[in-house]
């Protein structure tokens, strides 16, 4: 009896890891669709120092993101386990968030960090468009590869400095993360 029950765990387990890209995508679709249909609607009408906070605030979430899931991934449960046994608030959230660590990275890697800086990109093009939009076809065409350049080397500079955080402090990252978690689940 014990031993059928396992291996249908197994089994519903591994149909799960299975079925995971699948649910990737239509969270990628999803989270795309608003992030785009936010920036887009943000921008019209926005004055432009607004647009300009509006795509920081965009490369910040993914920065992030992609720092948290560099977290998850390297870190491990003993640590959280000895700090759930004393109930320490965001433990057993912490626990749960490392368990899950191979879906949440995927999500704030992939997921959210890449999003981010497409939709960055395309927020960077409908500014300069906005901007120039009486210049030249060729004014416009430079403009769009600078800032577009200049957004990309921001979100490649702050990934960077978010990944070597999370290596050297992946514990903190992912407890604050948990404690944060925490709250939601009061």
């Amino acid at each position: 009896m014990s031993r059928n029950r396992n291996r249908r765990q197994k089994q519903q387990k591994k149909d799960k890891h299975e079925r995971w890209p699948v649910t990737a995508f239509f969270i990628a679709f999803g989270l795309a669709i608003v992030l785009s249909f936010f920036s887009e609607t943000t921008l019209v009408g926005l004055p432009l120092a607004v647009a300009v906070i509006v795509l920081l605030l965009i490369v910040f979430i993914g920065i992030v993101a992609d720092t948290l899931g560099t977290a998850l991934a390297i870190e491990n449960v003993t640590a959280y386990t000895a700090m759930a046994s004393k109930k320490i608030r965001g433990a057993k959230e912490a626990i749960r968030l490392v368990r899950n660590a191979d879906r949440l990275s995927n999500i704030c890697n992939d997921i959210i960090g890449d999003i981010c800086s497409i939709v960055a990109g395309a927020m960077g093009v409908a500014i300069v468009a906005r901007l120039f939009s009486t210049a030249s076809d060729n004014s416009v065409f430079l403009y769009n590869i600078l800032l577009s350049s200049l957004i990309s080397g921001l979100t490649v500079f702050g990934k960077a400095i978010g990944k070597r955080l999370a290596l050297e402090r992946s514990h903190d990252i992912v407890f604050q993360t948990a404690k944060i978690v925490s709250w939601f689940h009061r």
